[in-house]
């Protein structure tokens, strides 16, 4: 990898991760989600992360295997499925701390850590049951004649991001083609490094200037991953693979049944975890 050359491999972009880091997901709910970087950690033995995430099944198999010890999200979601299995199970059992924002309080902490302010101050969450039970929420006073008291969202700092796009260059400039951009480009401004993984590197972009969603500024490696936001939707390249997610689902209701699921897709490398995919009967929805 050059200055002008961002590319890295899967094995390069986790050997770069350590444990106890602040880790931020980019997507949201079961779209666009950057899985073929969360399943390249769960080939690694980093643990203990704070994970920052509109979540879906990035936060679940994360959560699964042990690697979260706290979560800020606003939702944890399959969309089709309305709660994520896994993290039910890890709420449940308590094993992991969960810090819930609501997501204009999400919006504006990731804006905060993008312009490196201490917090933005929003009227989202005042009301709610949110501050009470997030004891590291605060209000402040505007300083105006208005006097309103507003929350004061904190910034969500990180230490790296990953985000998805559809298509990225080798400088680590991406485009978003979908519908939605989410929050994915304050992931990018928020975090110290940003991983990119992408359906395809292209030479020049096309399309409108503003699906131009990640600055090459803002981004430490690129990696190119085909279906690397598989089972998650990545528009307009694919939907969301709902036969492999109710496969996922049912397999999250039984111990038995995870673990051949986890031996079935999880247990080798990116290559192996597209062919099993591929295995399996024709499914509505699926990445071609």
């Amino acid at each position: 990898m050059t200055d002008l050359d961002k590319r890295l491999s899967l094995t390069e972009f986790a050997g770069r991760i350590e444990s106890g880091m602040t880790v931020g997901i980019g997507g949201w709910g079961a779209r666009r989600k950057p899985m073929a970087l969360v399943r390249a950690l769960l080939r690694t033995g980093v643990r203990e992360l704070t994970v920052v995430s509109c979540g879906g099944p990035d936060v679940g198999l994360l959560a699964a295997a042990g690697r979260i010890r706290k979560l800020i999200a606003p939702f944890v979601t399959l969309d089709s499925v309305p709660l994520e299995p896994h993290f039910r199970t890890a709420r449940e059992t308590g094993a992991l701390e969960f810090e819930e924002w609501d997501e204009s309080m999400f919006l504006w902490g990731l804006t905060a850590a993008a312009h490196r302010l201490p917090f933005m101050p929003v009227r989202g969450g005042l009301g709610s049951d949110i501050p009470r039970r997030n004891p590291r929420l605060r209000t402040v006073t505007s300083p105006y004649a208005d006097g309103e008291e507003l929350l004061a969202a904190p910034a969500l700092t990180m230490d790296v991001a990953l985000v998805h796009v559809n298509r990225a260059d080798v400088r680590g400039n991406g485009q978003s083609l979908g519908p939605d951009p989410f929050f994915d480009d304050l992931f990018t401004e928020a975090a110290e490094r940003t991983y990119l993984s992408c359906e395809h590197v292209v030479d020049r972009f096309t399309g409108p200037p503003q699906s131009l969603l990640v600055q090459r500024q803002n981004v430490t490696g690129v990696l190119h991953t085909p279906r690397g936001a598989h089972f998650t939707s990545c528009a307009p390249d694919y939907g969301r693979d709902e036969a492999f997610q109710r496969t996922y689902v049912q397999a999250a209701g039984d111990p038995d049944t995870w673990r051949e699921f986890e031996a079935r897709f999880l247990s080798s490398d990116e290559d192996a975890y597209q062919q099993a995919v591929d295995a399996q009967p024709a499914r509505e929805g699926a990445p071609g």
